[in-house]
């Protein structure tokens, strides 16, 4: 694993699923059958891959299900979740509990509100729409992202803005992210510091995982596009004065 990338909790299996033989034979297959746009037209599943046991709505998951905006879905130990929904992608991680709340449609995400566990997840443009955690709020334009929820420290949440814009906001701390190479931030349950919202390290996730899942709807990831990247943490874009509205520096 690159070492651009720190575990906390996790093991390096976790966060190398793209790299399974059954993965990247389940993604080309997607690929191939026309992504998101082809599973309608044939009436497939849009689970790209499903290993261990999850749950939709209460009952278990298989892999031939289909995920509809306004679902909650919840994964067991070592279970890892692939699905596209509409142009989005996600990959859920192992004892992770969220809901694709409606949009537009059934097939347009208006929020994914994670109540714990952790996401990652590829966003394409498209009307605003939201990740809500219990204590972060990210307006998600098109970007790729990473969100995690620690049930084990009050529901404090990470988030990484891996690339594009996005507004977050915890309590009354508010940041405008614009990111080309991971700026990710803490969000607390109770003032830290003075503060609500900190910047944070890159942990839990990788390079490799947000090119994946940006691949399964047509899409490169911005370090990808500029053939180079930069930083790999948050740090210097925040100023020392919280609730205030700050441009994220590059």
């Amino acid at each position: 694993m690159s070492d651009r990338h720190t575990l906390t909790e996790r093991g390096a299996l976790e966060v190398l699923w793209m790299q399974r033989r059954s993965f990247v034979q389940a993604a080309g297959a997607w690929t191939a059958m026309g992504g998101f746009a082809g599973a309608q037209a044939q009436q497939r599943s849009n689970i790209v891959e499903l290993v261990g046991d999850a749950l939709l709505n209460g009952q278990r998951l298989a892999a031939g299900d289909t995920i509809q905006s306004g679902d909650a879905i919840a994964t067991g130990p070592g279970a890892n979740l692939i699905f596209v929904l509409g142009n989005a992608s996600f990959q859920v991680r192992q004892n992770s509990r969220l809901v694709v709340e409606r949009g537009a449609s059934l097939s347009v995400v208006s929020v994914l509100r994670l109540l714990t566990g952790a996401v990652v997840s590829v966003w394409g443009k498209g009307t605003q729409r939201r990740i809500v955690t219990p204590t972060v709020t990210i307006g998600i334009r098109g970007t790729g992202t990473y969100t995690e929820v620690f049930p084990q420290q009050d529901y404090r949440s990470y988030f990484c803005n891996c690339y594009g814009t996005v507004e977050v906001a915890a309590s009354r701390d508010k940041v405008l992210s614009q990111s080309e190479y991971h700026q990710a931030f803490w969000a607390e349950p109770v003032l830290k510091n003075g503060r609500f919202l900190s910047p944070a390290k890159l942990i839990n996730h990788t390079d490799e995982e947000v090119e994946a899942l940006a691949r399964l709807v047509n899409q490169r990831t911005q370090w990808q596009i500029m053939g180079k990247k930069g930083n790999k943490d948050g740090t210097g874009y925040m100023d020392e004065q919280p609730g205030q509205k700050h441009p994220a520096a590059r």
